[in-house]
């Protein structure tokens, strides 16, 4: 089946997309990079797309969010990303970089929701942790336990030196590297709800919000978290050999691995689909895809490929990327988000 004509597009468009033709031809295929969570489901509505249009198969890179979004916000043409994959908002940093190389009109696809699970191996025990002991666990300052109103050095090897329920297992959390959406939220939602357990932290971040950041989210780089990189599955396999580990990933990895590994309780909650989808698990997140409104009509099938991704067929109740372990946004909310994609309204 012969494809599309590219549309016509604004003079100034036209004309950066001619000036990268010379390094790379004008692509017939959409170009998606960025987080490795948001990547099965963008694989997943790629593949869909691909066999029931008349578009090629969009191409897919995990590069991790801040990584894709880098690649996104480095100008307009063919030779940059047409859309970013993200596991969080994207930053008023990442858009002034966007606006300063010529990408102005974004627009955000907010998809559904993923909850951030600490997984180990099946032959472990299910850890229950709570905020306040993960920030124990992983901050590379902690309120001392002898004076827990001055700072030191993350003084914590094991896991029963934070608190005696707890198993005595060396304290080893395989994570993703700060260029990941995932790595952010965790900060986000876990570590600085943490870090407020104690109430003199939680005062210090109306005093000197600088100083709580600086406290409540950095992380302990002494060999009890270690950086696995942005490949989620390495992380899984690397459990497996290592039952005393637990592992930081997004909640459908856990899902596409309930044979293999289970999740720890947070607060008492189990990472479970119903958890997340009604917010009685703490650690949960939007996730994102951004789209270069200038590409739409150059490259052809963006405008396709968003309306196949907000249809109810994808992200649905029943829908194909909820089989992939995404939970589906709210009816309305999705309806909203259909109609805002497909006025292709930017971020204000």
């Amino acid at each position: 089946m012969s494809k599309p004509a590219v549309l016509a597009a604004p003079a100034l468009v036209v004309a950066l997309f001619a000036q990268g033709a010379s390094a790379q031809s004008a692509r017939d295929y959409i170009s998606i990079a960025g987080s490795s969570t948001v990547f099965p489901f963008a694989a997943a509505a790629a593949e869909q797309f691909g066999r029931g249009s008349a578009f090629k198969t969009p191409k897919v890179e995990s590069v991790g969010t801040g990584g894709g979004l880098k690649l996104f916000c480095q100008g307009l043409g063919p030779q940059y990303s047409d859309i970013a994959n993200a596991s969080r908002p994207i930053k008023a940093s990442e858009v002034a970089d966007c606006s300063k190389n010529g990408v102005k009109d974004i627009v955000e696809v907010r998809i559904g929701f993923d909850g951030i699970v600490l997984a180990n191996a099946k032959a472990s025990p299910t850890y229950r942790l709570s905020r306040k002991q993960l920030y124990q666990a992983l901050a590379r300052q902690v309120p001392d336990p002898a004076n827990p109103t001055r700072l030191v050095d993350n003084p914590y090897q094991s896991w029963k030196q934070i608190d005696p329920a707890l198993p005595n297992v060396k304290i080893e959390v395989l994570g993703p590297p700060p260029t990941s959406g995932t790595r952010d939220a965790f900060v986000e939602l876990v570590m600085e709800p943490g870090c407020e357990g104690f109430p003199w932290l939680k005062e210090l971040k109306g005093v000197d919000e600088k100083r709580f950041k600086r406290v409540c989210t950095q992380i302990r780089e002494d060999g009890a978290y270690v950086e696995a990189g942005e490949n989620d599955n390495l992380i899984v396999q690397k459990l497996e050999a290592n039952p005393k580990a637990l592992g930081i990933f997004g909640y459908s990895f856990l899902e596409e691995n309930l044979g293999r590994l289970h999740g720890s309780l947070i607060e008492g909650k189990a990472p479970t689909f119903e958890n997340i989808a009604d917010g009685a698990y703490p650690v949960s997140r939007s996730l994102f895809m951004y789209v270069k409104k200038a590409h739409v009509g150059v490259i052809p099938g963006i405008k396709e490929f968003l309306a196949e991704l907000t249809s109810e067929k994808a992200v649905g109740d029943e829908g194909y990327l909820a089989d992939k372990g995404l939970i589906p946004l709210p009816r309305a909310e999705r309806d909203k988000v259909r109609r805002s994609v497909g006025a292709l309204t930017p971020l204000k």
